[in-house]
């Protein structure tokens, strides 16, 4: 069961695309599961939940709470960072939001981004999410 909350108002998305993504980049990667929850957050709330987990109250992207094998775990996405970050780069937000929810999946199933190498070994695997979400014409929108 693929969950999608939206509490935010910044970026319009529809959770039935949402749950698609979800679902397109999890059969991409192999992984069996009976449960993911997706939360589309407020700045404010992102930046909360940075602060009381993590001890930083800045903005982040995307927050992953992993659980174990059959409930993945939840992730936490903010797309008013994705809009942020899109329009000084002048890329769509949407683009930009399905690549924290996948940064999120990958997160969940073992994917870590603190040191170099396992940092590209990330950066690879979104890449190549991406391409196939591309392929199969899945986006948020």
């Amino acid at each position: 069961m693929i969950s999608v909350y939206n509490s935010q108002k910044d970026l319009p998305i529809r959770k039935d695309c949402a749950k698609v993504l979800v679902d397109a980049v999890l059969s991409f990667l192999n992984i069996p599961f009976e449960e993911i929850a997706i939360y589309f957050v407020t700045e404010k709330k992102i930046c909360e939940l940075h602060d009381e987990f993590f001890q930083d109250p800045s903005s982040t992207d995307c927050i992953s709470f992993p659980l174990d094998e059959k409930h993945l775990g939840e992730i936490f996405v903010c797309p008013k960072v994705a809009i942020q970050y899109a329009e000084k780069r002048g890329i769509d937000p949407y683009r930009e939001t399905a690549l924290y929810v996948i940064h999120g999946i990958l997160h969940l199933i073992g994917y870590d981004d603190l040191e170099k190498k396992a940092k590209e070994a990330m950066r690879k695997k979104e890449k190549s999410c991406m391409r196939h979400l591309d392929r199969l014409k899945i986006a948020l929108k």
